[in-house]
């Protein structure tokens, strides 16, 4: 695998050149400073990219287009990358080896009339389809209690990190939903054109040069801002006194979120004794919470733990039964202690290494996990796949239990569930 970089002053250019894989797959990624009242916009304009375009009116046309290009497949998502927003378009097509000489141009060609020629009359989007993307949103954000596990996580992280990115609610607010149309909308468009950092990503059996070009004739931007603002949020330490949130909601299973505030990792910490440190706590199912709370004990239907290292954060979640609350978090708060007092063997730490090197390979057997690998070498200076292997090898007990001493619970939300209606309806105590 080989990697190469062009820098050509409105974006970056990420090669990767490999013969593993028979797609060629793009990723262009447009990423700006996170605000709270532009989610909304930017989904919506998401979804308007693939709704239809200039030459291409309605989204059967882009369907069928994009078999013609021998079953591309292209979609857009939206994320948030710690202080950051991003929009990301995504290509894949069989390389030329497999269909014939030109698709892969063809195919580049499209994604650019996507991307630089949206369905946009008199300055404005086209209102008919803007309002059945928007209405498509007001029903999935009125049913977002539907998904209790993940509504747990969007309270939990709106109770802990209030005024915070991770407070934001990636799905959008429907509150703004009213005050979008297709004239602000295109503005907003123009703006993210204009302005957004933009890396694009190229992964495949290619020829750098002919790539390269290819991307220059058909992507084209005015000269980018500098970037000015890290993406890593800025640490705090946790409260003095953990915060409790509580909700209802009317399900069998209970639903539990807890925050830990990570403060004082060195990059080294963050990027290593951190990733083991979570794989031995609750990372996997061969984990201390896996097994002592849920395999032990029974007090759980699934349970584990992941770091969010952008916005120095660790978070547990598990799935309970009502009954179940302070024993479990009783367990939870123990096994943590535990992890500081280096109440762990040396065969967990043997075990996390293995299952973290199993990971890195299973990244190079997906074109999206290697592009993600190089997004974050580019956004946050993070090593690469083979560095990685060889300082997680490298990490020791000492060094773990360190990062465990960081780790401290600063909030746990409970979203209770009842059976009751007449119970449920006003308990809502955050």
């Amino acid at each position: 695998m080989k990697y190469t970089k062009k820098d050509f002053g409105s974006y970056k250019l990420h090669l990767i050149n490999t013969d593993k894989f028979k797609t060629i797959k793009v990723r262009v990624s447009f990423h700006r400073v996170i605000k709270k009242e532009e989610i909304t916009m930017r989904n919506i304009l998401c979804d308007m990219f693939i709704q239809s375009s200039k030459k291409y009116k309605s989204k059967r046309d882009l369907t069928i287009k994009a078999q013609d290009l021998y079953a591309a497949d292209i979609h857009t998502t939206n994320s948030r990358l710690g202080n950051y927003i991003n929009t990301d378009f995504y290509l894949s097509v069989l390389n030329d080896k497999y269909t014939e000489e030109g698709n892969f141009a063809s195919a580049i060609d499209f994604l650019s009339e996507i991307i630089f020629n949206p369905d946009v009359k008199d300055d404005a989007f086209n209102k008919e389809k803007l309002e059945i993307v928007k209405s498509a949103a007001k029903s999935a954000l009125n049913s977002i209690k539907e998904d209790a596990s993940n509504y747990s996580l969007i309270r939990m992280a709106e109770v802990f990190g209030k005024g915070e990115p991770i407070s934001y609610r990636m799905t959008g607010y429907i509150e703004d939903l009213d005050k979008i149309d297709g004239s602000n909308l295109y503005q907003y468009y123009l703006d993210m054109i204009n302005n957004d950092l933009v890396d694009i990503f190229v992964i495949g059996n290619i020829d750098e040069k002919s790539v390269a070009d290819l991307i220059k004739k058909y992507f084209k931007f005015n000269v980018l801002k500098k970037r000015t603002v890290p993406f890593i949020v800025e640490e705090k330490k946790a409260r003095s006194k953990k915060l409790i949130g509580r909700e209802t909601i009317d399900n069998t299973q209970s639903k539990l979120a807890i925050a830990c505030r990570v403060y004082g990792l060195s990059e080294y910490e963050r990027n290593y004794p951190l990733t083991l440190f979570n794989v031995i706590f609750g990372g996997c199912s061969d984990s201390k919470l896996f097994k002592e709370v849920r395999e032990e004990n029974s007090l759980c239907y699934t349970i584990h733990s992941f770091p969010n290292k952008l916005d120095n954060v660790l978070i547990i979640r598990a799935g309970i039964d009502r009954a179940n609350y302070k024993k479990t978090v009783s367990l939870i708060e123990k096994d943590l202690r535990d992890m500081c007092f280096g109440k762990f063997k040396q065969s967990d730490i043997d075990m996390a290494k293995e299952y973290l090197n199993t990971a890195f390979e299973e990244i190079e057997d997906s074109q999206g996990k290697i592009i993600d690998s190089y997004l974050m070498m580019e956004l946050l200076g993070t090593d690469d796949i083979e560095t990685k292997k060889e300082k997680i090898k490298k990490v020791t007990k000492n060094e773990i239990v360190k990062v465990a001493k960081k780790v401290t619970i600063d909030t746990i939300f409970y979203l209770e569930g009842v059976k009751d209606d007449r119970d449920w309806v006003k308990r809502i105590r955050c």
